[in-house]
C-alpha cells in the first residue's frame, strides 16, 4: 500500500513545474506562450537568462532523484524503483498543475537515473554535452543521452534497467518528435544566445 502511496506522491512532485513558476513569479514571462513553448530549462534559460535556467534544471533533477533515491532506502524491488521513476517522468511529461501537458522530461529522466545507474549516466552525459557543443543544439544532445543509456546499461551488465531506459528512450523521443522534424528540416533552435 505504502508503494502505491508513494508512486502517486511521485507522480504529484514530478507534476509541479519549475521553469513556469521561476519565469513566471521572476520574469513576468509564461514559457509555454514564449521561446518554444516549453517549461523546461533550456527554454527558461533562453527567456529569463542562464541563472533561471540552471535552477529550472536544478529543480527538474531533483524531482527525480529525490523520490527514486528514497524509493531504494526503503525497498530492494526494482519494480518499486522502475514505477517511482517513471511517476516522476510521467508527472513532468504530463503534470497534473497544467492540465496534463509539461515538459520534454529530459532532465527528470536524468535526475532518476541518478541513483540507479549513475557511471553509465555520466558517460552518456559527456555524449550529450560533447553533442550540444559541437552542434549547438540541445534536443540532440538529449536524443543521445537517452539513446546512448540503453546501450551502456546493457554493456554494463544492468540488464534489470533495460525496461526502464527503453521506456524514457521511447518517452523523450515521442516529446522531442517536433525538434526532430525541425532538426531533420535544419529549423532547429541552437543554444541559449543570451
Amino acid at each position: 500500500m505504502f508503494d502505491i502511496l508513494w508512486i502517486c506522491l511521485t507522480y504529484c512532485i514530478g507534476s509541479v513545474p519549475f521553469g513556469l513558476v521561476f519565469a513566471k513569479t521572476f520574469c513576468r514571462i509564461d514559457p509555454r506562450t514564449a521561446g518554444s513553448g516549453n517549461v523546461g530549462a533550456t527554454n527558461v534559460a533562453r527567456l529569463c537568462g542562464k541563472a533561471w535556467g540552471a535552477a529550472t534544471l536544478a529543480c527538474d533533477l531533483l524531482k527525480g532523484t529525490i523520490p527514486v533515491f528514497i524509493a531504494m532506502q526503503y525497498s530492494t524491488s526494482e519494480l518499486v524503483w522502475t514505477l517511482t521513476a517513471l511517476a516522476a517522468i510521467l508527472g513532468h511529461l504530463y503534470s497534473c498543475f497544467l492540465g496534463f501537458k509539461g515538459g520534454k522530461a529530459v532532465a527528470t529522466s536524468i535526475g532518476v537515473l541518478i541513483p540507479l545507474a549513475f557511471w553509465q549516466l555520466l558517460i552518456a552525459v559527456c555524449i550529450c554535452l560533447f553533442l550540444i557543443w559541437r552542434s549547438g543544439f540541445v534536443s540532440l544532445g538529449s536524443l543521445a543521452l537517452v539513446t546512448a543509456m540503453p546501450i551502456l546499461l546493457a554493456l554494463s551488465g544492468k540488464f534489470g534497467l533495460l525496461p526502464l531506459s527503453l521506456i524514457i528512450l521511447a518517452l523523450v523521443f515521442w516529446s522531442h518528435r517536433e525538434n526532430i522534424r525541425r532538426l531533420a528540416k535544419g529549423e532547429e533552435k541552437t543554444w541559449i544566445k543570451k
